[in-house]
């Protein structure tokens, strides 16, 4: 990738970002983003910067045909043609051995696509077969307050014409690996964690892209190479240019799948991303119906989940008392039957049949346990890896997205946690392992819970103490149940002296 700490560069600025061209390159060598601030404490404060740490340019082209290939740094690319107040592009002139090079870069033409670059590439006399190459960034600086953890989520992307995104962590790519992927592709991208070069193709006309690994840090890949591929038809290329964050909505609408870019949970991302998509859609149109701040936000959304699911959880807590109760004639069929497994199934049958219940109703006291399961792994990741919640604060929280910097939720969560236990244990028959599982698992949760999102623990601590009210109510229950059974029993033996 060419030097150009030596260059002259033009300036475009466009509202929302501003663009530096690399002269004699005639390619964006920088990008500073005004709506987001930088993080890094290494790094001079102010809106985040989106270069490489070796200073090279962002993009860099070059002309191939045949078994020749030229780069267009070559072509002594100067600017002409720039608007008198710097917002609407930039085009660059120059000559490429007899061929006349032409790069012209338009700027955003709506607020919506505030990050996006139209860029169009003439070459005059290019053969048949003359194809542009195009050169993404080795990596990205970090902008965040934690570079290890930004580093790591450095990875390539693309989008194969019909094909769901695909994705390559740069630590998944050994040094001087390199992997090479037939198009046609709609995008081939480079991001980091919540940021994102992007080469899109309006009409899938990428023809194909390489993806080598690059240098290592303390076991960690911080560098990577990519070059994409697009035909030339009648001497030129397009492609749109998006130099941003990762924003939801934003790139939703720009389509083409890029929204998922930055894939979800690895091999369960068939299952955890769907449930992310949902829950990023309703977090962000609950910020915007009512205004409120993310962490009040999140409370909110706690509540609401819990109270949509407290008749599931009525419902499978009384089944839980009845099989409580169910007990003692269950051990005496399965005593009564066990050397003959059919009248045994028999029997079980028409026990579960008489107190209203199926074989399967203990099964199904497991399910309210087990559908927040898939909204509690979206959260983890929505949190960790969602732009709108960087840097958010909430009251002594500087950022919901960042672990608690005094560990007070991840702390009440394992609180309510120990509660939502010890009154669920009141009534029931004290084992030594539930006492175990019920001092354990709170203990448990709050130490993995530590480091992670305070967003996140914020939500499941909410959730814990909404819970409290219900278990409270169906702890007096199970108590009222068991009490009047035993004064069943009492009667019953009172009567048979």
């Amino acid at each position: 990738m060419p030097d150009t700490t030596a260059t002259d560069s033009s300036e475009v600025a466009s509202g929302h970002m501003t663009v530096w061209y690399a002269d004699r390159l005639g390619a964006p060598s920088r990008v500073k983003l005004d709506d987001y601030q930088s993080r890094n404490p290494g790094r001079r404060s102010g809106p985040v910067d989106l270069r490489p740490d070796e200073h090279g340019p962002l993009l860099s082209y070059a002309l191939a045909f045949g078994d020749s290939t030229a780069s267009l740094a070559q072509a002594g690319l100067v600017p002409v043609g720039q608007s008198q107040n710097k917002t609407k592009g930039i085009t660059f002139q120059g000559m490429l051995g007899s061929r006349a090079v032409r790069i012209a870069y338009a700027g955003p033409e709506t607020d919506a696509d505030r990050y996006l670059v139209h860029v169009v590439v003439n070459i005059t006399d290019a053969p048949g077969d003359a194809r542009l190459l195009i050169d993404l960034p080795r990596t990205l600086a970090s902008a965040e307050s934690d570079t290890l953890d930004d580093f790591r989520h450095l990875a390539f992307g693309y989008k194969p014409k019909g094909d769901g995104v695909q994705s390559i962590a740069f630590g998944k790519l050994d040094s001087g690996q390199t992997k090479i992927v037939n198009g046609p592709l709609e995008w081939v991208a480079l991001r980091n964690k919540y940021f994102l070069v992007a080469v899109i193709s309006q009409d899938s006309a990428i023809a194909g892209a390489s993806f080598t690994g690059g240098r290592r840090e303390a076991k960690v890949a911080v560098q990577g190479s990519s070059q994409v591929v697009i035909p030339l038809r009648n001497g030129q290329a397009s492609f749109d240019l998006y130099t941003g964050p990762q924003e939801f909505e934003r790139l939703q609408a720009l389509g083409h799948d890029l929204a998922h870019v930055n894939p979800y949970a690895g091999w369960l991302h068939g299952v955890v991303q769907p449930f992310a998509n949902i829950v990023t859609r309703v977090l962000l149109w609950m910020k915007r119906t009512s205004g409120l701040s993310y962490g009040w936000v999140i409370i909110i959304f706690g509540v609401t989940v819990r109270l949509l699911l407290w008749p599931l959880n009525q419902s499978a807590m009384r089944t839980s008392i009845r099989m409580q109760r169910l007990q003692p004639e269950l051990a005496e069929v399965q005593r009564k039957y066990k050397n003959d497994p059919e009248k045994q199934r028999d029997a079980l049958v028409k026990l579960y049949q008489a107190h209203g219940m199926t074989p399967f109703s203990p099964m199904m006291g497991c399910l309210p346990m087990l559908i927040p399961m898939p909204i509690l792994f979206a959260l983890y990741f929505v949190f960790l890896n969602t732009i709108e919640f960087r840097g958010v604060p909430f009251l002594w929280m500087h950022d919901i997205s960042a672990a608690d910097p005094y560990f007070i939720t991840p702390l009440v969560m394992g609180l309510s946690m120990f509660a939502l236990s010890w009154i669920g244990m009141r009534g029931t028959p004290p084992t030594p392992q539930t006492r175990m599982m019920s001092y354990m698992m709170p203990v448990v949760f709050t130490f993995m819970f530590l480091r992670f999102a305070a967003g996140l623990n914020l939500y499941y601590a909410v959730q814990n103490l909404a819970a409290l009210p219900q278990q409270w109510l169906l702890a007096r229950e199970r108590a009222s149940v068991n009490a009047s059974g035993i004064s069943a029993k009492r009667d019953d033996r009172r009567d048979k002296t």
